[in-house]
């Protein structure tokens, strides 16, 4: 890797931090936008694990007042079953049909949010369906780090705040992708050479996971979610655009 590759990581390592310490989530789909350009998904996925966890556990301690426990059991539940599955599928990823599969959800994903206008607080379903999306978000998790986006598309229909979803979102994705993280090492998929790009990586999540907790504190509802999609939008149209070349 040359000057500019390192320097691509580190600016992935804190656009992944930030909208993790913003957000409870996202350490994947912003740096993986970045990282696919420099690394294959042998190494982006399982250090996108690593700094996803460094990121949750670095702001955790000044978020944990504002959580709601019983909300999270059936994402954990369903989320932990369905780790499995999608570590198994790392090996088979292409790199460009990996890329462009990524890109298409980033530009689904924050569209679908941003369009509905419209207030939700869909019950239907209960915990039940609430585990099911754990379950999806943990097979997304094993695979790509991706535990995010189909959780937080699914709080929304709920209509829960702010603080809810980043409770759901910060307790889920660190259980998911710890769990996710141990698996792929336990199965030989992290090389050694993913050990040395994390502590590269290391600065730049834990400087971006400060900045985007700070920043939390001080956003209303709407502009907390404004900001959120128009980051994952940018991620997503760098990765469909990065897959055709």
């Amino acid at each position: 890797m040359d000057t500019l590759n390192y320097a691509l990581l580190l600016f992935g390592a804190l656009a992944g931090g930030f909208v993790s310490g913003l957000a409870g989530f996202g350490t994947a789909l912003m740096a993986l936008g970045i990282w696919l350009y420099v690394l294959p998904p042998s190494l982006a996925v399982p250090l996108v694990l690593i700094c996803s966890v460094v990121a949750q556990v670095s702001t955790l301690p000044s978020m944990w007042k504002s959580f709601d426990l019983s909300l999270v059991w059936p994402f954990l539940i369903g989320g932990l079953a369905g780790v499995p599955l999608g570590t198994m599928m790392v090996a088979q990823a292409d790199p460009k049909v990996f890329k462009l599969s990524i890109g298409v959800l980033l530009l689904i994903f924050p569209t679908a949010l941003y369009l509905n206008q419209r207030p939700l607080a869909l019950k239907f379903g209960g915990r039940i369906a609430d585990g099911a999306i754990g379950f999806a978000g943990g097979i997304l998790g094993g695979l790509a780090g991706l535990s995010g986006p189909l959780p937080i598309l699914w709080a929304n229909i709920r209509g829960w705040n702010k603080h809810e979803r980043r409770g759901i979102f910060q307790l889920f994705n660190f259980t998911v992708l710890a769990a996710a993280l141990a698996l792929q090492t336990a199965s030989g998929l992290v090389a050694t050479q993913v050990i040395w790009l994390a502590l590269i990586a290391f600065p730049g999540t834990l400087v971006g996971a400060w900045c985007g907790a700070r920043i939390y504190h001080a956003l209303s509802d709407k502009h907390f979610g404004d900001v959120v999609l128009g980051l994952l939008f940018l991620s997503g149209v760098g990765l469909v655009w990065n897959s055709f070349r």
